[in-house]
């Protein structure tokens, strides 16, 4: 008898690091289905350096990326090259994750394909179509062609079923990102940036501050991106003793202001891309992170790291809320006023911060295993038997809650 096949699909770097954990917990978990691992090549070396320290390699590459290449371009190459795929590998259920271009253009090929399309990490809203664009478009309309919704929060599926989404369709199971940095921060991996092992192990002895900076959202190019280039910069001058690292973005909307305005200063340290386990290193060493991207909302809570958002609106309210974050915009003052507060703060509101952390516990892939073992009548992981911290023990995995009361 044929095995059904599942089919993970992703096209981004922060899409490979969020469905590299998934990937294993059905390739380990669930022996009677096959797993096929499709790149869209969205990102075309970032997700294959990505997945490289998870040891996945795509089964299949659509290849769709080309150079100066815009969201138009990735959704008609996703749906060329996407459907003649699904038609060959038929498979019983499509994952993708999060909101970018080859994920809702992924999952529409699915559906026009007859293709059941399970969603990880639904449920996301800033309220704001224009803030993060195109990321809040994509990420609504995914949900109205999702069969399955894996939202990682509880506020996340309370949002899903306020949309109309049947409840037994939606399964909170935490964020697969926290899955993904603690298989990382376990690995003992040595740094391989040679800058960035130089400038940890300076800070390492903690008589120097570190902060990350992560910059590159649509939605802050231009002014926005310069105010809070200029405001990391002044927190740089401020603090004489302070180290800033920031992996810079290859879009030229980014690197031309991060070089004009931070490249001549000396502790602050402009450097390529990092690799997703020289990025968790530096993260778990970092004392402050000023960031505009998603997945580090998510993670910077794991390591107790204080956290400022230099947006306006966020789809991840939950880290504000549970005081592990704080929305600042891209106020120059603001920042530097809340930066040097939270760079003077003692190591107790770090371990206040870790136990706060509100977006899981290392173990949503395995839910998510779960539930797909129960839609194609498969047996479950053992290993779904690990609860949300804070929640009621789960039910037999065949059985698993849907959506848990409790904040993961």
């Amino acid at each position: 008898m044929t095995r059904p096949r599942v089919v993970v699909l992703v096209g981004t770097r922060p899409e490979a690091i969020k469905m590299a954990p998934v990937v294993r917990a059905l390739r380990e978990g669930l022996p009677g289905a096959e797993t096929v691992l499709l790149a869209t090549g969205q990102h075309d070396e970032l997700l294959l350096r990505a997945l490289a320290p998870f040891d996945l390699v795509p089964d299949r590459n659509l290849s769709i990326m080309e150079e100066g290449q815009g969201v138009r371009d990735v959704a008609l190459r996703c749906l060329e090259l996407l459907p003649p795929v699904l038609d060959e590998l038929d498979p019983a259920l499509l994952l993708v994750q999060g909101d970018t271009a080859s994920v809702f253009f992924g999952a529409v090929g699915a559906f026009l394909g007859q293709v059941p399309v399970g969603h990880v990490e639904a449920g996301l809203r800033s309220g704001d179509l224009s803030r993060p664009f195109p990321e809040e478009g994509f990420r609504r309309m995914v949900s109205a062609v999702a069969s399955l919704h894996f939202a990682p929060t509880a506020r996340a599926a309370t949002t899903l079923r306020g949309e109309g989404i049947p409840g037994d369709r939606i399964h909170h199971t935490g964020n697969t990102v926290v899955d993904a940095l603690h298989q990382m921060d376990r690995s003992g991996r040595a740094v391989e940036n040679p800058h960035l092992a130089d400038l940890l192990g300076r800070v390492e002895d903690g008589s120097r501050p570190l902060a990350l900076v992560t910059l590159h959202r649509r939605e802050s190019f231009g002014a926005p991106m310069e105010r809070a280039m200029t405001a990391v910069r002044t927190l740089a001058e401020s603090r004489s003793d302070l180290e800033v690292v920031y992996p810079v973005h290859p879009n030229p909307a980014v690197g031309g202001p991060a070089r004009r305005i931070l490249g001549d200063h000396p502790r602050i340290h402009l450097a390529e891309p990092l690799s997703y386990p020289d990025l968790v290193a530096a993260l778990a060493r970092a004392d402050l992170v000023l960031t505009d991207s998603g997945g580090i909302q998510e993670e910077a809570p794991s390591f107790g790291v204080p956290l400022l958002v230099l947006r306006e609106v966020t789809e991840r309210p939950e880290g504000v809320e549970a005081g592990v974050a704080e929305l600042v915009g891209t106020d120059p003052e603001l920042i530097l006023r809340r930066g040097l507060a939270l760079l003077a703060e003692d190591r107790k509101g770090r371990a206040l911060r870790r136990m706060k952390n509100p977006y899981g516990d290392g173990k949503a892939a395995w839910r998510i295993a779960a539930v797909v073992a129960r839609e194609l009548g498969l047996a479950a992981p053992s290993e779904i038997e690990v609860p949300i911290p804070g929640g009621p023990t789960p039910a037999p995995a065949a059985s698993i809650p849907s959506t848990p009361e409790a904040e993961p």
